[in-house]
């Protein structure tokens, strides 16, 4: 990633949800597309702003709003544009940036198409009444994507479930060894040329090769213990959801011992799947062994699942009654032969919180990532990432 790094991933989700608020139809792939834009394109004033608008805006009637927006995010009203490399770099947060107080409901107030006021109307949902007149900048669903999984009523779940399910999860791609014919490739296809010239007896064109890119495999170790009651159901929820998109996904779930749910999780209704898993899962809400589990998945399905520059997600809060010298053996080997180790823990997303448990202290050290996963704008912020991982690998611990 460029320069600003994990942070600059974070503000660029936060732009994203800033363009919804302010009536865009954007969404989780298109902010995945505008990082591997930058990414490609640099931190550059000119460059970022345009990479944004073509990622951003599909019809011209959002020009404006998205104009507006990005002034108001970014720089603070287009007189301050100096500002920009700043934010960028993470020398400035856009939060420090002296924003307008109605800034996005003045962008809200310029004149629609009927198509346009109409998908307004449905982001905003209750945030704007039968006059048009805005009443709170967030909609209903802003505030849910801030809010902590664990604090979710029985209809919010409903309706995480159903924003989920409208989104397009793409995980990133990597690059293989073999390659398939591109007009822009940066190799030359010598068998073709050949043929080429053989056949007619003069210069031919010049044909050229990429590398072919094929979606990355996670795989997915999900605590289920009774410390995790709270959010594992709601992350179950959105691995289902990733089994259906076109990321190759593997699935585990452990509390005293490892369960593999791929295949469970593969019916298409959500609680059909759930409730397949919960009847071959027998220790759910049990105690917590992390190391024992995880020397189960190193002998049983290391091999197996972890080919193809597959990326591990450990789900858990780190509360663990097993042998700590087991857990910091077995994870040290776990890092060893995926492509990037993830630890997930939605504690993390709580005010004040320090891992200090004794699992989280002896796993830390062996951990590419240590990041939240509480609330959907964490689940956000993981797709960018996920998205812009490099293929080659970190320097792994001795």
């Amino acid at each position: 990633m460029t320069e600003g790094g994990d942070a600059l991933v974070t503000r660029i989700v936060g732009f994203g949800q800033y363009l919804r608020s302010a009536g865009l139809p954007t969404g989780t792939a298109q902010t995945i597309d505008f990082v591997r834009a930058v990414h490609e394109v640099g931190l550059t004033q000119q460059d970022f702003q345009l990479a944004a608008r073509a990622t951003f805006v599909s019809r011209p009637e959002d020009l404006l709003v998205f104009e507006r927006a990005f002034d108001q995010y970014w720089c603070a009203g287009p007189s301050s544009y100096q500002a920009l490399p700043r934010v960028l770099s993470g020398e400035l947060h856009p939060s420090r940036v002296d924003l307008p107080p109605d800034a996005a409901s003045q962008a809200l107030k310029r004149p629609q198409t009927p198509r346009a006021q109409l998908a307004s109307e449905e982001e905003l949902g209750d945030a704007v009444d039968a006059e048009g007149d805005v009443q709170t900048i967030y909609s209903e669903l802003e505030i849910l994507r801030e809010k902590d999984f664990s604090q979710f009523t029985d209809e919010e779940l409903a309706q995480a479930r159903t924003f989920m399910e409208r989104q397009c999860w793409r995980l990133g791609d990597r690059t293989t060894r073999r390659t398939v014919r591109s007009r822009r490739g940066s190799r030359l296809d010598t068998r073709r040329l050949l043929r080429s010239s053989l056949g007619h007896g003069e210069q031919p064109g010049v044909a050229r090769r990429r590398q072919k890119l094929r979606p990355r495999p996670i795989v997915a170790i999900c605590d289920i213990s009774g410390s995790m009651d709270r959010y594992s159901r709601m992350l179950l929820q959105f691995l289902h959801t990733v089994a259906h998109g076109r990321t190759p996904l593997e699935v585990f779930v452990f509390s005293t011992r490892l369960t593999r749910i791929t295949r469970q999780l593969r019916a298409r209704d959500e609680n059909d799947a759930l409730a397949a898993a919960t009847l071959v899962v027998s220790d759910w809400s049990g105690g917590t062994r992390i190391g024992e589990s995880l020397y189960a998945f190193n002998k049983q399905w290391s091999q197996r699942v972890l080919r193809g520059g597959a990326v591990v997600l450990l789900i858990s809060d780190g509360w663990d009654r097993g042998d700590p010298q087991l857990l910091g053996d077995e994870i040290l080997r776990l890092q060893r032969n995926a492509h990037r180790l993830i630890w997930l823990n939605p504690l993390l997303g709580s005010p004040g919180y320090e891992p200090m448990t004794r699992g989280m202290m002896t796993a830390l050290p062996y951990v590419d990532d240590f990041r939240p996963v509480h609330n959907l704008k964490s689940l956000d912020t993981l797709a960018a990432v996920l998205a812009t991982l490099s293929n080659r690998r970190r320097a792994r611990m001795r």
